[in-house]
């Protein structure tokens, strides 16, 4: 129980996605599934080293402005997902858990933005902490694929295998089989000012090779960023 909890070895993780247009062939809420992998990964590697997990329900929506022309996308305010997620580690913390890492899978420059005005402005207080580590930096993004690090990976391989292996029922493997090479990358499209998977060259929601994705791949990547949050809580908290 939250009561029982030690606070000085107490973290709790809170998953953070989307519900965003996430190509033909993947489910809405991927990044959610993305999200949820990562913190339960998270959580088992924390709670082996001592740690008193509290494993959130996932936080689904937030600023996704990139496919927000897209049916299904929900696009919420940059400020209004700060404001949540302030309010979210301020009531644990009220509990006694002053801790809350951040795993987040969705990667639209106004979410990133979002988690990060979060953070900065927690930091300013000595009271409560988040830990986000931010895999769209690059000494995170080094330990993940290279589809990853291109920038071409919204609904291509790397997401699509994990979804293949968290939730295969819900790939559309028929379509995943047939959708050609999208190599555009999202970092150099939103360099360059384009705001919208439109405008960047994305014109069904998806960017890298889906049809490349598998199963076994997803369950590694899955581990690795289980791997990354749990070292940025041991990074911050110490191991002992």
């Amino acid at each position: 129980m939250v009561r029982d909890l030690a606070s000085a070895r107490a973290v709790a993780v809170l998953p953070v996605g989307a519900i965003e247009a996430h190509g033909p062939h993947l489910p809405l809420a991927t990044d959610v599934i993305i999200a949820d992998g990562m913190a339960r990964e998270g959580a088992e590697r924390l709670s082996k080293n001592g740690f008193d997990v509290v494993l959130l329900p996932a936080l689904p929506f937030t600023a996704a402005p990139y496919a927000a022309a897209f049916p299904g996308t929900i696009d919420v305010p940059a400020g209004t997902m700060t404001a949540v997620v302030i309010s979210i580690a301020q009531g644990l913390a009220r509990h006694g858990v002053t801790t809350t890492a951040i795993a987040n899978a969705h990667f639209d420059p106004a979410g990133i933005s979002a988690l990060r005005a979060a953070e900065a402005e927690l930091a300013a207080g000595r009271d409560v902490r988040l830990v986000f580590p931010d895999v769209t930096r690059r000494r995170l993004a080094e330990r993940l694929t290279e589809e990853f690090r291109s920038g071409a990976c919204h609904a291509g391989r790397y997401e699509t295998s994990i979804v293949l292996a968290e939730r295969p029922d819900l790939v559309h493997r028929e379509v995943m089989r047939d959708l050609a090479p999208n190599p555009v990358s999202l970092v150099d499209a939103n360099r360059h000012g384009r705001r919208t998977f439109e405008a960047a060259g994305g014109p069904l929601a998806y960017f890298g090779s889906p049809a490349e994705a598998t199963a076994e791949e997803g369950l590694a990547i899955v581990a690795e960023l289980g791997a990354i949050l749990a070292d940025a809580v041991l990074e911050v908290m110490g191991s002992g």
